[in-house]
């Protein structure tokens, strides 16, 4: 299963009780999706393994969202860490990296592999074996991206069916490797006992306003993973500055048929957090909190 883990869940300003909004994905390896103050720290506490770490998507450069990363670079470092690491992010995630290598200091001795994503347009930016991640564009104050982390389509057995064309014990394994048994006398093909079952898809959209392409790059996810700055009271804060409200975020959840809602990047004013939610709520049920250390297996 897919380990989700929530490492900051604040807006722009920490807070004694909260950081900036960061996630970890656990599956096969360790993925960050931003990479905020202190978060190799948050990763020490919250059990996620940084020596694990496979790469680093950051949504846009507004420093809550990257200035972790000198400090995550340098503990690997430290630590042995052999890399090669790769980082994505929008355009300008190039630059931003030069310069942070130019001082001799913060650069790595583990080779750093920086790729700009586009915009304007879905790219695909990583394939494993598991799963794939592709970027997305946003609507933000600056060029910014979400991605969706999207498993790969899984083939499962129909027992009963195989088990009825004497299909049992090793023979599953058998007809997995070969692709066809032959069972008293009949040939019998793997895809006539099995069915192919879509995989788990998260979505993260960084900071932007509830907008059309998050809507149709969540369309039916398992976890959408979205941006809730401020509450509809302060609705016209949130259009000046190009984050979303609670309401406005669940109303889009509601619309892409997602199965469950995190709000992040939640105001530093409404605390306690219970407006938020119940705002949420409201309009779609399945919306819950993020809090730095909750988890989610998906």
């Amino acid at each position: 299963m897919i380990r989700l883990v929530c490492l900051g869940s604040s807006a722009s300003v920490p807070t004694a009780r909260h950081v900036p909004s960061h996630f970890a994905v656990k599956y096969g390896g360790v993925f960050l999706f931003d990479c905020a103050e202190g978060c190799q720290r948050q990763m020490m506490k919250f059990g996620v393994p940084y020596g694990s770490l496979s790469a680093v998507f950051l949504t846009h450069l507004h420093a809550d969202h990257v200035l972790g990363l000198p400090g995550l670079l340098q503990t690997l470092n430290m630590a042995g860490f052999k890399g090669p690491l790769p980082i994505f992010g929008p355009p300008g995630v190039k630059a931003f990296c030069e310069k942070l290598f130019s001082i001799a200091s913060f650069r790595p001795d583990f080779s750093v592999e920086v790729t700009e994503v586009a915009a304007d347009e879905k790219t695909v930016c990583l394939e494993t074996s598991l799963f794939s991640v592709w970027s997305y564009p946003v609507q933000h104050s600056c060029v910014a991206v979400g991605y969706v982390l999207e498993e790969n389509e899984k083939i499962k057995f129909d027992e009963a069916k195989a088990k009825g064309m004497g299909i049992k014990g090793r023979l599953f394994t058998e007809i997995t490797e070969k692709k066809k048994l032959t069972i008293d006398g009949k040939i019998i093909k793997l895809a006539d006992v099995t069915f192919k079952q879509s995989g788990k898809k998260l979505v993260f959209t960084g900071d932007t306003q509830a907008c059309v392409s998050t809507q149709k790059a969540a369309k039916g996810a398992d976890v959408l993973v979205h941006d809730c700055s401020f509450v509809e009271v302060d609705a016209d804060k949130a259009v000046e500055t190009k984050h979303a409200t609670a309401k406005s975020a669940a109303a889009l959840a509601k619309k892409a048929g997602v199965k469950k809602l995190i709000l992040t990047h939640i105001g530093n004013r409404y605390e306690p957090r219970d407006s938020v939610l119940k705002e949420a709520q409201a309009v779609f049920e399945a919306s819950e909190l993020a809090y730095e250390g909750k988890e989610w297996m998906v």
